[in-house]
């Protein structure tokens, strides 16, 4: 995994704690400056990335991006994509 790889995961664990948090808390959290960062952190990955979570993070389909970066992308359930076409 790349550093910049590392980053969207930590990241997208963030987000999934903060959203978690937004069920029981009054204080609700920012997430805006998370999807900022994830946004940057796409955008600067490097040529030869692996397409299919390229196309999970255009698709802001974050969890089947954490999945893919912790190794468990089989659990992801195939979506409408047909093909994960762009």
């Amino acid at each position: 995994m790349t550093q910049t790889e590392q980053q969207i995961l930590t990241t997208l664990l963030e987000l999934e704690g903060d959203v978690a948090r937004m069920k029981t808390e009054t204080q609700k959290p920012n997430l805006l400056p998370i999807f900022s960062r994830l946004e940057a952190l796409s955008q600067s990955l490097p040529a030869g990335t692996d397409p299919l979570l390229l196309h999970y993070l255009r698709k802001k389909s974050y969890e089947k991006a954490r999945l893919f970066l912790q190794g468990r992308d089989a659990e992801n359930a195939a979506g409408n994509c047909h093909g994960h076409e762009e």
